[in-house]
C-alpha cells in the first residue's frame, strides 16, 4: 500500500505561504480528507480510469488497513487484533479457513476482481465496474492551500484513523523539506509548468499569446488530470492541454475547481487562500462583465 506526498509547486509572498503537493493514499480515507474545505483539489476520477488498468494498480498495489484494530465501542481502534477469519457464503457455507486479516481482505479483493471482470466482458461502462473495485484501490490527489494546522492538528493525531494520519506526516515531511520561491505582484503559481518550459513558450510566441496566459492554461490542465500525462502514460502536448483549459473553463457547463491552484499574490485573504488571489477568481469576474 502507498500513502506519499511530492510537492508539485512551493511559493511564497510575504508572510504568506502557497504549496501545492500530488497525494497518493487509499480511497477509503479520501471522504475524510474531503472534510477538510480550506483545500482546493482534483483527484483521479474511477469513472475514467480504464478497468484493466484499475485491476492492475490494484493487484500491484493493494489499498488495505494499517492497523488492523479490534472491535470496541467509539471510533478509535487502539489495540490490535490478530484472531483468524473463517469467511461463509451468503448461505453460511464455508468457503475459506483460518485467513490473517490480510489473506482475508485480499480474497475479497479477489472476489471484486472476477465480477469487476465479469462487468467488463459484459460490455459495461467503467464508471459502473470501478465502483465495485474502489475499497481495495488508491486515488491520487491535487491539493493546494495556504492554511495547514487544523489538518495537522486534527489528522496527526492519535485519534486519527492510521492511514489518513500517516499522509499528515507525509504532508508535513515534504513541507519541512522544501524551500518555497518567493514570488511577488503579478507572477504567478503554476503547478506542473515550470519556468523554463520552452513547449509554452513556443506556443505562446507562434499563437502570438502571453506567455502567462498561456502557462496557466496548461497548469489547469494538467491539474485536472493530476499529471503530466495522460491515463495511458503519454506525456500531452500543450496543444492538448491548452485544448482541455477550453473545454474545462470557458465552455459551458464550467468545471472551475483546476483552476483554483494557479494564483497570484495579493496580500489579503480570498475565498479559501490567504495572501493569494485564484485564476478562478479572475475567470468569474470576467464571466460577469
Amino acid at each position: 500500500m502507498t500513502i506519499t506526498a511530492k510537492i508539485i509547486a512551493d511559493s511564497i509572498a510575504g508572510h504568506h505561504r502557497l504549496t501545492t503537493l500530488q497525494l497518493r493514499y487509499p480511497r477509503f480515507i479520501h471522504a475524510e480528507f474531503m472534510t477538510h474545505r480550506v483545500f482546493s483539489r482534483n483527484a483521479s476520477s474511477s469513472r475514467a480510469i480504464p478497468v484493466q488498468r484499475l485491476i492492475q494498480d490494484i493487484i500491484d498495489d493493494t489499498a488495505m488497513p494499517l492497523h488492523w484494530g479490534r472491535n470496541q465501542a467509539g471510533m478509535q481502534a487502539r489495540e490490535e487484533h490478530d484472531e483468524l477469519i473463517h469467511i461463509h457464503d451468503i448461505d453460511g457455507d464455508v468457503v475459506a479457513l483460518n485467513h490473517t486479516s490480510k489473506a482475508a481482505w485480499n480474497f475479497a479483493r479477489d472476489q471484486a476482481i472476477a465480477v469487476a471482470r465479469a462487468f467488463d466482458e459484459a460490455g459495461y461502462h467503467k464508471q459502473i465496474v470501478n465502483r465495485l473495485l474502489e475499497p481495495y484501490s488508491h486515488i491520487n490527489v491535487l491539493v493546494s492551500a495556504t492554511d495547514w494546522d487544523n489538518f495537522q492538528q486534527l489528522r496527526d493525531h492519535p485519534d486519527a484513523q492510521p492511514e489518513i494520519q500517516v499522509l499528515a506526516q507525509q504532508i508535513k515531511a515534504a513541507m519541512a523539506e522544501s524551500k518555497p520561491t518567493r514570488l511577488h505582484a503579478d507572477q504567478w503559481h503554476l503547478p506542473y509548468v515550470a519556468d523554463n518550459d520552452k513547449e509554452v513558450f513556443d506556443y505562446a510566441l507562434k499563437h502570438n499569446l502571453g506567455l502567462i496566459e498561456v502557462a496557466r492554461k496548461v497548469s489547469v490542465a494538467r491539474c485536472a488530470r493530476v499529471s503530466y500525462r495522460t491515463h495511458d502514460g503519454r506525456r500531452t502536448t500543450v496543444e492538448e492541454d491548452v485544448a482541455l483549459h477550453d473545454k474545462l473553463v470557458v465552455a459551458e457547463p464550467l468545471h472551475a475547481s483546476p483552476a483554483e491552484h494557479q494564483a497570484t499574490p495579493t496580500g489579503v485573504r480570498h475565498r479559501n487562500f490567504n495572501g493569494w488571489k485564484q485564476y478562478r477568481v479572475l475567470l468569474e469576474e470576467a464571466a460577469c462583465f
